[in-house]
């Protein structure tokens, strides 16, 4: 029933894009034509042809560039009359063409134009060069705001449809090189604000502020490893300017409410940024049933459960902003920002233990488990920055960065109805637990660079981290007949790790024509010192130290063709989630621990890519292998009978879960990207990736492996009145474990927005997902040698939404920032509920 009705309303989809494609009139006037080298006769691909009306010369009616094959065919509405077609590429000669319009006759072919390669000799005759819209480099391609005529009505964000590698869907989402991650950048200097919040921010500054737009595929060695797509870099067209800009928003859905303000005030040489949201998810129930089966255990072999989770919350978020530039050659940046919020939920389970024939309880009990808490993330950073007089290439940079994340959760445990004989090790008491972890790091950091000569350039630098994980959980039990809590200090842990990190680098870049040569080389050592103050645990200190290499080769193999190989390692280092040693076994038959002995990770990637482009058709091709030796991974075994673990009696059948390195980790994998300007209004996309997984631990003897699959694309076409419409869909197959397995997803969107107003100043946006299923249900598998534990999963997918947005102020142009700044990423961070204690 749920497949018929999708096919239904895809086929009215298509229906209405075809319908309304055919009722849009043609524009007035079609010119064609394909522009070929006289001498070697191919074709010259992404020329820039410019139309202009003979008696207005300097006002063109039309800019676009060739395609792939020299080919054109622009439409364009304009007076019958006299025209001249000019058609530009770098290094050949220009070419100019004078052609009638008459009414009557809409198209005009203007045939074989011939260009050649340019000379110096000009025989009286002046040449006024004309700047191409697209130009490629072997790490970036630009695009020429300031040349489209199209940029003195729109904002930025209409701008980077127009943008190769670039795409934005009818919501107004933008990827990069197919990629959701990727970093903003304004005159080279991160820009944070933009990054994290590009939808709002790029529609509310006009295109006539921006000289042209980088698309950096391949970021070299002084850019932050952050943003695996790549970086956007918005090159204004100078200081000067003044204004402001705010946009405000308001959504509604049937999960909850939120709304929130961006702003932008310029003034001189200061700018100020910030924004702030804020959401309340008043939640949805979800439920979960798993079963364990214990291989060799015959009166206790199946337990089952199920469990209904409640989850009420509150996010919040926001940024602030200040640059300025103190003169030409010194900038200076501070900003500060916080996320976070605060939840109440709960847990409503039922347990029971079978025999063999599932036809006698051992036991049975429920559990009730409410709890609320809260987590913040804040953050300041000051970065000062100097660039040589004689060489504005040549700089150095200054950083502080401070960053805290405190965590805070209080939990009940209540035990009831209690059926059968309960073994005694499963310490069935009513309990209160109250846990708290925060990660404080300070970062100083020195960063400078400089060019030798045209070919080459030296980067270099050096950073020093201080970072303090604590963690205290207390773990209070009732006495016996009381309603009495007391401190039960062996079930509790108080833990302290301290890293001091020292980090040097030097990095150096080749470009010579259409090659490309990066090296770099970091050089990092560690000295870690652990107290256990409270709970099981020797204090212990050690150090170590780690060299890290990366390469990038280039290379433009044609005008649209890219090919890059590189190499680079990575190291990441236990987050906090992983290291805690807090012994939670608020469900007896479901134990979780860190493991703060936990080392460093040593990641090792290769990969070769393929990228091409034209104005209708785009192609990325990434081939990949990456391998870690000591993964940090997630092992659970099947206790046996009088086990203690750290000093804790844990029940006959428990499943208890840690984290070791103890993981070889391969995968190679192929990712696609594909975008097709099918049309003016319509375009399909396609970003999708197959890898083949093997993950082993010699000394568990476990082994794993397997191909995981994902695709994501759809189609956007724009209506009449201003109307766009989207249909997205997604999913993948299942993901492999070191232990088993997770089951797939499958998901599809539908969106409808408009804008309204003068300079669409007022947004309204429509969206729904997942519309035929109420619920989706996720399947994850645990096996050892002795156990197996499937568990599933039921949340609510289906979804439905509402965001208006309102602009006002103007915003003309953007002050300088560093070009450096501080980003820690060696930190590996996740966990799941049932990873890590609290």
């Amino acid at each position: 029933m749920m497949k018929s009705k999708l096919t239904l309303l895809l086929l009215l989809f298509f229906v209405s894009i075809g319908a309304n494609a055919q009722a849009v009139p043609n524009p007035t006037f079609t010119i064609k034509g394909v522009l070929i080298d006289s001498l070697t006769q191919e074709s010259e691909p992404y020329a820039t042809l410019r139309v202009v009306a003979k008696k207005a010369p300097a006002k063109p009616v039309k800019m676009a560039v060739t395609d792939a094959q020299g080919k054109f065919q622009e439409k364009f509405a304009t007076a019958p009359g006299t025209y001249v077609i000019t058609l530009s590429s770098v290094g050949k000669t220009t070419v100019e063409k004078e052609f009638e319009l008459k009414s009557g006759t809409p198209i005009v072919d203007l045939g074989t134009l011939y260009t050649a390669e340019a000379t110096n000799e000009l025989k009286g005759i002046e040449v006024v060069a004309q700047k191409p819209l697209v130009k490629i480099d072997v790490d970036k391609i630009e695009y020429n705001i300031a040349d489209d005529p199209d940029s003195k009505t729109n904002n930025i964000l209409e701008m980077l449809r127009k943008v190769p590698m670039v795409t934005v869907d009818g919501e107004d989402n933008v990827q990069v090189n197919g990629s959701s991650s990727f970093k903003i950048h304004v005159n080279g200097k991160p820009n944070n604000m933009m990054s994290n919040n590009p939808k709002e921010v790029l529609k509310s500054m006009p295109a006539n502020t921006i000289k042209y737009i980088e698309v950096i595929t391949s970021p070299g060695a002084k850019y932050d490893a952050e943003g695996v797509g790549g970086i956007l870099n918005i090159v204004t067209v100078g200081s000067g300017f003044e204004g402001y800009t705010a946009t405000f928003n308001g959504r509604v859905n049937d999960r909850g409410v939120g709304g929130g303000v961006y702003a932008t005030i310029k003034k001189d040489k200061l700018t100020l940024t910030g924004n702030f949201n804020y959401m309340k998810n008043n939640g949805k129930d979800s439920y979960s049933d798993s079963e364990r089966e214990y291989y060799e255990s015959i009166d206790q072999k199946y337990l089952d459960s199920k469990a209904t989770m409640s989850d009420k919350y509150n996010f919040q978020y926001g940024d602030l902003e200040a640059s300025y530039e103190i003169d030409t050659l010194r900038l200076i940046t501070l900003s500060a920002g916080l996320w976070g919020g605060s939840s109440n939920n709960g847990r409503v389970e039922s347990t029971q233990m079978f025999n063999a024939n599932r036809d006698v309880t051992a036991y049975s009990y429920n559990m009730n488990s409410p709890g609320n808490g809260n987590w913040y993330s804040i953050r300041g950073s000051l970065d000062y920055q100097r660039t040589s007089k004689r060489n504005k290439a040549r700089m150095w940079t200054l950083s502080y960065k401070i960053d805290t994340r405190p965590e805070d959760s209080e939990n009940q445990t209540r035990y009831t109805d209690l059926v059968g004989e309960i073994p005694e090790d499963l310490h069935l008491r009513d309990a209160n637990t109250d846990g708290k972890t925060n990660t404080t790091e300070q970062t100083f950091q020195i960063d400078y660079t400089t060019p030798i000569g045209k070919l080459h350039t030296i980067e270099t630098g050096l950073k020093y981290i201080l970072r303090n994980n604590t963690s205290e959980n207390d773990y209070y039990t009732a006495l016996p007949g009381s309603d009495k809590y007391v401190l039960d200090e062996d079930h509790s842990s108080h833990y302290k790790n301290m890293n001091n990190i020292m980090a040097a680098y030097a990095g150096y870049t080749l470009k010579y024509k259409a090659f490309s040569f990066k090296p770099g080389l970091r050089y990092e050592y560690t000295f870690q010192d652990v107290k256990f103050h409270l709970g099981p645990g020797e204090d212990f200190d050690t150090h170590f130290s780690n060299l890290v290499p990366s390469v990038t080769l280039g290379l433009k193999v044609g005008k649209s063709q890219n090919l890059t190989a590189g190499y680079n390692m990575r190291i990441s280092r236990p987050g906090i989630w992983y290291l805690n040693p807090y012994f939670d076994d608020r469900n007896p038959m479901a134990i979780s621990q860190g493991n703060p002995l936990l080392e460093t990770e040593k990641g090792h990637g290769l990969n070769l890519r393929f990228s091409s482009f034209t104005s209708k058709f785009n192609l990325n091709l990434t081939l990949r292998h990456s391998f870690t030796n000591n993964s940090i991974e997630r092992v659970s075994v099947l206790v046996d009978d009088n086990t203690v673990i750290d000093g804790h009696q844990v029940a006959k059948g428990a499943i208890y879960t840690t984290y070791e390195n103890m993981g070889k980790n391969k995968q190679t994998g192929l990712s696609t990207y594909v975008n097709w300007n099918a049309s003016s209004k319509t375009r399909i996309y396609m970003n999708g990736s197959c890898d083949y997984i093997d993950i082993k631990s010699p000394l568990q003897e476990l082994h794993n492996f397997g191909w995981r699959a994902s695709v994501y694309g759809g189609i956007q076409h724009t209506l009449p009145w201003k109307l766009r419409a989207s249909l997205n869909t997604g999913g993948s197959t299942p993901y492999i474990t070191l232990q088993g397995k997770g089951s797939g997803y499958f998901y599809y969107g539908l969106g409808l927005n408009r804008s309204f107003l003068k300079e669409d100043r007022l947004t309204i946006s429509l969206n729904a997902s997942n519309i035929f299923n109420k619920y989706d249900t996720y399947s994850r598998v645990t096996e050892g040698p002795k156990f197996r534990v499937e568990t599933n999963s039921k949340y609510r997918a289906q979804y439905y939404g509402l965001n208006i947005s309102y602009r006002i102020g103007t915003l003309k142009a953007s002050v300088k920032k560093v070009a450096r700044t501080i980003s820690n990423d060696d930190v590996k961070s996740g966990g799941d509920s049932n990873g890590g204690g609290q």
